[in-house]
């Protein structure tokens, strides 16, 4: 959704070295209001299209397609726009709980992208996990022809995972974020001297983040990677997630334990 940095960046340098020289890499710009709720942060959400073109300029990118809400959602002959992409399955849980619409207008606008810009293969990044997993069934069950990489999480030098809402986090509320990588690295320090469940771990995570008078919890979930279903046994493979509030920025990491 633009305001690039460099967890953008990352996927773009390993795009790059995935299709070789000769590939053509293209760069979607688009902060989709339909994966927002009234309540949340669209008509504030960062957004600097002149910097995004100098990065993607200075990373070789060749196409930079960035459409406008008339182009993605038209009106035509007085009739507005009523079709939607929504997976039935993995989309009702975490974020889904959350964010009750977030993930149709997430599926419906990259259904969009895919069938306007025809890639080869597309890269999402691993920070938003859930997302990616149902992007990759959206593919499968609809047969797009596009081969989806997921890339690692980038972090700042102190732990925390890269986001373009970090820039709403100012004074304390951006050491108040290290909270929740924080809370990831102590559930895996903690399976290295243990073994605990699912429901012990998330009552520590509660704790931790109770202390933070700038923090609220939103969830904490210990889940498959595969099928995303919630384990009550945390063991070796076993995912992550975690959501939390610092002031009123929402953020969201995960982590393989």
């Amino acid at each position: 959704m633009g305001y690039l940095h460099d967890g953008h960046l990352s996927l773009m340098r390993r795009a790059r070295k995935v299709i070789g020289e000769r590939g053509k890499l293209a760069v979607s710009i688009y902060v989709n209001p339909t994966q927002f709720s009234p309540t949340e942060d669209f008509s504030r959400y960062p957004r600097d299209m002149a910097r995004d073109l100098r990065l993607c300029r200075k990373e070789g990118v060749d196409i930079v397609f960035a459409p406008s809400d008339d182009q993605m959602y038209p009106v035509t002959a007085g009739q507005s726009f009523s079709t939607y992409v929504v997976e039935e399955k993995i989309s009702g849980l975490m974020e889904g709980v959350s964010r009750p619409t977030h993930f149709r207008g997430v599926t419906t606008v990259v259904a969009k992208l895919f069938n306007i810009v025809q890639p080869d293969i597309a890269l999402f990044g691993a920070k938003d996990f859930q997302q990616a997993a149902i992007v990759k069934r959206m593919v499968r069950d609809l047969n797009f022809p596009v081969r989806i990489v997921v890339a690692p999480i980038v972090r700042e030098p102190d732990g925390l995972a890269m986001s373009s809402r970090n820039k709403y986090l100012e004074g304390n509320l951006r050491r108040d974020a290290l909270i929740l990588s924080r809370s990831l690295k102590e559930v895996r320090l903690n399976l290295r001297r243990r073994r605990a469940t699912a429901s012990h771990l998330r009552r520590q995570i509660r704790d931790r983040v109770a202390k933070i008078s700038s923090a609220r919890l939103d969830y904490v979930e210990f889940f498959d990677p595969e099928s995303l279903q919630s384990v009550s046994e945390v063991k070796r493979g076993t995912h992550v997630a975690i959501s939390v509030f610092v002031g009123k920025t929402r953020l969201i990491d995960n982590l393989r334990v």
